[in-house]
């Protein structure tokens, strides 16, 4: 083995540590079926139409009603703006798996004032256990021996959506609403905004949260995001009686390939299987072939991953390709655009390696929110500046993020047996520290 690669691994953990410090409801949805989003407070799937020529204005414009969008329009209504969110999806897309949340999150989600309502939902996650692919523990860790304020809790996507979006005011979400076309009116400034189904609006302010593949993003000119080299499998798996596992992450880490579960409340557990692949390969639309493909990966792997795996419904199963985007000064175009400004996944998706693709999505719903506020209601500088201000920021913030989240998911997807050895053998056992990868989570979120 090279002295490179040897050094690699010892330093993994540390690489790219960042040297700043941005310092009542039980669940009662069943629990092996899906159940669509049944608005509350006087919420309807509402839509624009195009029942007339005019073009509707609105001074806050947000596309995109996943996590980030709908904690942004959360923000803003909590500091008295409105905003009109746009929805692709003929509902909330609350499909797929679940998500970490560390403490980073759970602040914002407090200031948000939904954190307790979620609390009482999931468990707290209390640490860590890795194995290697022979069942045999390497090393475990509690989160709280190296830091007492941390939390963490494993969130099912869904719930998360349905509580953001209960917060809002009536028909702030407008579902089928596909963007089909953006432009700046160059007499006022403003953003024109052209639905699939020919409604128009005019915004002040449009903010993008479509995702990995936004719209926005590419109109002001970010390249595709990159493929990571690995794909992802994940599933819910449902114990009817109760599941039986601790409250920790359970890694376990082969060659070219890992996996994990984690229990997210008395009956359901979270799982994923990443492994190495040349490229993303064809779509796979079939749930049980993908199942399939899944218990092939890991058929001589520990009994208790195989059965979760066997416990899940074949409907909550997804699987995707990772990529990420790297946001380089003077190369990336900067995070806005006249009066469009982008967050979350839009702007900077990274590999869910660190656990703060989730996190950071929040993280600048937050600051966006107090920064666009400030420029609207307290005379604070232009909207323009107020979100150059936020791309600032946010920027130190996200873009080391999203290289050690890569940087650690290649050392983890490493496929040498000899470097595997190493891991396993001494790397794991003898030096690896769980401190250094909760340091990014420290995360000062200040109140609306």
């Amino acid at each position: 083995m090279s002295s490179k690669t040897l050094s690699s691994l010892l330093l993994a953990q540390n690489l790219f540590s960042p040297s700043y410090n941005h310092q009542r409801v039980t669940y009662l949805y069943p629990t092996n079926k899906f159940i669509p989003y049944k608005p509350q407070n006087g919420h309807k799937f509402f839509c624009l139409s195009n029942s007339n020529s005019d073009t509707r204005n609105e001074e806050v414009v947000i596309v995109g009603a996943g996590i980030a969008g709908l904690a942004t329009a959360l923000a803003l209504h909590r500091l008295g703006i409105p905003s009109t969110v746009l929805e692709q999806s003929d509902s909330l897309r609350t499909g797929g798996t679940s998500l970490t949340l560390f403490k980073n999150g759970w602040r914002v989600l407090d200031v948000l004032g939904v954190g307790d309502e979620l609390r009482s939902q999931f468990f707290e996650i209390q640490g860590l256990s890795i194995k290697s692919d022979e069942g045999k523990e390497l090393r475990s860790f509690v989160f709280k021996d190296v830091d007492p304020s941390q939390e963490v809790r494993a969130v099912e996507r869904g719930v998360l959506l349905r509580t953001l979006a209960d917060e809002l005011p009536p028909n702030s979400v407008h579902f089928s609403s596909k963007l089909a076309k953006i432009q700046t009116d160059q007499g006022t400034g403003e953003t024109k905004l052209e639905l699939t189904n020919g409604a128009k609006l005019s915004a002040k302010i449009v903010i993008g949260c479509d995702g990995i593949r936004s719209q926005l993003a590419q109109w002001m000119g970010f390249p595709e995001p990159k493929y990571a080299g690995h794909c992802a499998i994940r599933g819910m798996a449902v114990y009817n009686e109760g599941q039986p596992h601790q409250p920790q992450v359970s890694y376990i880490y082969g060659r070219g390939i890992r996996a994990g579960f984690v229990p997210v409340s008395p009956t359901k557990v979270y799982w994923f299987i990443c492994y190495n692949r040349s490229s993303p390969g064809p779509k796979v639309s079939n749930p049980l072939e993908v199942k399939r493909e899944a218990l092939d990966l890991v058929k001589n792997w520990p009994s208790e991953l195989l059965n979760t795996i066997d416990l899940t419904p074949e409907d909550t199963i997804i699987r995707s390709a990772l990529g990420d985007r790297w946001l380089w000064p003077a190369l990336t175009p900067p995070v806005s655009k006249g009066g469009v400004v982008l967050a979350g996944d839009a702007w900077h998706p990274m590999t869910p390696n660190l656990g703060q693709g989730g996190c950071c999505a929040l993280e600048d719903a937050v600051v966006l929110a107090k920064k666009l506020s400030g420029a609207m209601r307290n005379g604070q500088g232009s909207i323009e500046d107020a979100m150059r201000s936020y791309g600032d920021e946010r920027w130190t913030r996200v873009f080391p993020l999203t290289i050690r989240a890569n940087f650690v998911g290649g050392l983890l997807q490493w496929e040498n047996p000899l470097v595997c050895a190493v891991r396993n053998g001494f790397v794991i056992p003898k030096v690896a520290q769980i401190g250094p990868l909760l340091e990014h989570t420290n995360f000062a979120c200040e109140s609306l």
